[in-house]
């Protein structure tokens, strides 16, 4: 420990997605104006679901608290890559660093439990409607979506302690656009096999898990929805379940292979396409993919526009 804390420097050098200024005053450009409709995006569902009585169910609950997830996943990330991509100076302070790292580790794992839980919601709904209020009441509601923060904090207090015990002593510019473990561990000049075991670990038992509950989840509602008559009713069952099947995808599939991929195929490159997707791109995606797909918060949407536009 005494030898690690001789070796960790002050701060550490984001060197971001390219060296190109023109390519740099690009990317910028394109996560500004994504960072800016994940904002809009995710704030309108949460006001949308917050005015509207009928939203008040569990199943917009648990939409609100993945919209407050994705704004603040976003935002521990973004402005810091706007800022470094114009910027001369892209170094970053171990305080920072830290406090990136144990935030974004946070709300990664707490988006990745909560579409579990989500896919859970839509299980009682479809196979268990008759008893569909008395599964999901309220307080159960809530410890569901205390769950995935509890084990967010745990998670992240874990990897984030291992990972600064390690010592730095190769190089403090880090290749990559902001603090994540995987990167980290290419800089020290220490065995980090323990790290890695523990990474693939509480990974595996989180993505993974969350996969599982959300696939056995889908396969009884496959099931049940294969058993209604009506072909109107299978249609109305499938598109309130094919907005969550396309965020699942998208997110689970990013997280598997950043956090479960051995380290001799992975590049630097690759990370950082990956880590941009499930970091900007999915968080803007998700209230695009909810509002359209969903009737209810596109119609409630549409019309508070149409009020507004009114009154003015």
């Amino acid at each position: 420990m005494e030898n690690s804390n001789q070796t960790l420097p002050s701060w550490f050098v984001l060197l971001g997605l390219s060296t190109d200024i023109h390519l740099q005053i690009i990317w910028f450009i394109v996560f500004l104006v994504m960072y800016l409709v994940t904002l809009v995006g995710n704030c309108l569902i949460l006001f949308t679901v917050r005015i509207s009585p009928t939203l008040h169910t569990p199943m917009y609950f648990f939409l609100s608290n993945l919209s407050f997830i994705d704004i603040c996943f976003s935002s521990t990330i973004v402005p810091v890559l706007l800022i470094n991509t114009l910027s001369t100076d892209k170094s970053i302070s171990v305080g920072g660093c830290v406090f990136q790292m144990f935030f974004s580790l946070i709300l990664g794992v707490s988006e990745c439990l909560l579409l579990a839980i989500m896919a859970y919601d839509r299980f009682a709904a479809i196979c268990r409607p008759l008893h569909y209020n008395s599964i999901m009441n309220k307080r159960f509601c809530i410890i569901l979506a205390l769950i995935p923060w509890t084990v967010g904090v745990i998670d992240s207090c874990i990897q984030v302690n291992i990972t600064w015990r390690l010592p730095f002593c190769r190089t403090h510019h880090l290749n990559h656009f902001f603090c994540e473990v995987p990167p980290f561990l290419r800089l020290s000049c220490q065995d980090t096999w323990l790290n890695e075991v523990a990474m693939y670990v509480t990974a595996g038992i989180i993505v993974v898990c969350s996969f599982l509950l959300t696939l056995i989840s889908y396969v009884y509602i496959i099931k049940t929805i294969l058993r209604i008559r009506s072909s109107q009713g299978r249609h109305a069952a499938f598109s309130t379940c094919g907005s969550h099947l396309t965020v699942v995808t998208l997110y689970y599939g990013t997280l598997m292979f950043i956090y479960l991929q051995p380290r001799s195929s992975r590049t630097p490159k690759t990370d950082r396409i990956i880590s941009v997707l499930y970091t900007v791109v999915t968080p803007m995606l998700n209230p695009i993919i909810y509002s359209i797909r969903n009737k209810d918060v596109k119609n409630y949407i549409i019309k508070n526009l149409k009020k507004t536009s009114q009154t003015h």
